[in-house]
């Protein structure tokens, strides 16, 4: 059996698959603002006054960790059959750690949680996550500097949420703590190094999200990187490709019924991890992913750098590079605009999809609830073509729907001018009338995965084929079969073609 996690925005979910049996065979989750009220972050990230500053305590992450292997060691799952764990974390976020980070994980004391074993180790007692927007002058310094460069080399123009800036913003701001700092993780390397006992590497694939990582040499990149910030190179860890081991697992774990010394293979993020877990390593497929946030991404044979100014390039997992275009205002808006008209996904289903036409005679909005990452846009702020008050409840949710999708569609244009099929997943996917809309507004075949976590899907598949004891190929035709398919209504084409267009204009004079 095979351990997969994702630590996304909300909470943990791990899973154990069976090869032999070829099924998930126990699933346990966390919600962190349902289990550790304590952290006080309903949402995954505490609370801020300033609308751009969005950081989560990294100390929650490893209580989370705990709970979760509790439950699934409760859950009568065996554990002892496990033989090697992977897992994904929400990308971009960054853990700082002191000196004493090695030691306080080479000696984590089994009698007491993660979070009592690690809290000293940190030097920064917040981890800025993917949600924040706040080093905007950062980012132009990094412009100022390397031009279209940045964009060339790394697979990003200089990006308010990545890595690069939020450190460079710290250094700025807080240069004793960041003089303190021995190790700078991303989430997921952070959450390796603890299963491991030891400092463990990032992959290509969420090393890729944090404007330093070279694409073309696989490397750090030593101009960015000390233009970031003095000693930061010393400060990353090593960037190795996903299916590396990247160390064996801590005795700690042992008290979860867990065999001490299994293959721990790195992390990745979640949306590369996705892309296992759909079943669409190899270039010629699409996933939309329907979470917080939305991310439309596919794998790519050959490295080339975005064409859309929000598009990203990363590593894929399997080998070659992924581009992905993210959308900030997903299911974060979602709620919020279902909260304000007191609706739900059944309202949504049954009667907004249903009792409405497609284009909505012309009503378009852009969804901007919070700072927006595709286009990027800094300050929250919805904007409509029409009077919300003088619409129906059902054309609003239209609106909403069908300019998440046109959205998704215009700036995934630089991935392929069309796919014929889209894999979608995430807690969205469930909803049969935005599924219909997005292979409406696509024209394309929509293909439902059975299993709407495919982050902790492709960590346990990652941690099977990182073994040795599957390829990818036989995972995927044993894990990733679709649950169903949506088919387009073709009669639709030209009302979403006319739509893209009129959205393109409306997008650019409305923000």
């Amino acid at each position: 059996m095979y351990l997969g996690f994702d630590v996304g925005t909300q909470g943990i979910r791990a899973i154990l698959t069976s090869l032999d049996e070829g099924k998930i065979v126990a699933s346990e989750s966390v919600s962190f603002g349902r289990d550790f009220a304590l952290y006080m972050s309903p949402g995954g990230f505490l609370p801020n006054k300033n609308v751009l500053i969005r950081h989560a305590d990294p100390l929650m992450w490893l209580d989370g960790l705990d709970l979760v292997l509790k439950r699934l060691a409760s859950s009568g799952a065996d554990m002892a059959s496990v033989r090697s764990i992977s897992g994904s974390a929400q990308q971009h976020g960054t853990v700082y750690l002191n000196e004493s980070f090695g030691k306080a994980l080479a000696e984590l004391n089994r009698d007491k949680r993660l979070s009592e074993n690690i809290s000293c180790s940190l030097s920064r007692s917040t981890s800025p996550i993917w949600m924040d927007h706040s080093t905007s002058d950062e980012c132009a310094m990094l412009l100022a500097e390397f031009g279209s460069e940045v964009r060339t080399r790394t697979g990003s123009a200089p990006t308010e949420r990545f890595a690069g800036p939020q450190i460079m913003k710290f250094a700025r701001t807080e240069a004793a703590k960041y003089e303190e700092t021995a190790h700078v993780h991303l989430v997921s390397s952070f959450l390796c190094s603890v299963l491991s006992g030891a400092n463990a590497p990032v992959d290509f694939g969420d090393g890729a999200g944090m404007n330093l990582l070279n694409l073309e040499t696989l490397q750090w990149d030593a101009d960015i990187v000390e233009f970031t910030a003095k000693n930061l190179t010393g400060k990353l860890p090593e960037a190795v490709p996903g299916s590396t081991i990247a160390g064996r697992l801590s005795p700690y774990f042992t008290k979860y019924g867990l065999k001490a010394d299994l293959p721990v293979i790195v992390w990745t993020g979640d949306n590369p991890s996705s892309l296992i877990g759909c079943g669409a390593f190899n270039p010629g497929s699409c996933i939309i992913s329907l979470g917080t946030s939305d991310v439309v991404s596919a794998a790519m044979s050959e490295y080339a750098p975005p064409q859309d100014s929000g598009g990203n390039v990363f590593g894929n997992p399997a080998g070659g590079y992924m581009g992905i275009s993210c959308f900030t205002n997903g299911s974060s808006a979602r709620n919020k605009a279902f909260e304000e008209l007191e609706v739900g996904f059944d309202f949504a289903d049954n009667e907004a999809c249903l009792t409405t036409v497609p284009g909505n005679n012309g009503k378009l909005m852009l969804p901007y609830y919070f700072a927006e990452s595709t286009p990027p846009v800094d300050k929250p702020g919805v904007v409509r073509n029409y009077d919300p008050t003088s619409a129906t409840r059902a054309e609003n949710v239209r609106a909403l729907f069908e300019s998440q999708a046109v959205t998704m569609r215009l700036h995934s244009k630089w991935l392929s001018e069309g796919f014929e099929s889209l894999r979608i997943t995430g807690g969205a996917s469930r909803s049969a009338g935005f599924r219909q809309i997005i292979a409406n507004v696509f024209q394309a075949h929509v293909l439902i995965s059975e299993n709407p976590d495919t982050a902790a899907l492709g960590a346990a598949l990652r941690a099977c084929e990182g073994a040795g004891d599957a390829d990818f190929s036989e995972l995927t035709e044993v894990f990733c079969k679709p649950d169903c398919t949506v088919e387009p209504d073709r009669a639709t084409a030209p009302v979403y073609d006319a739509m893209l267009e009129k959205y393109e204009v409306f997008e650019k004079s409305g923000n």
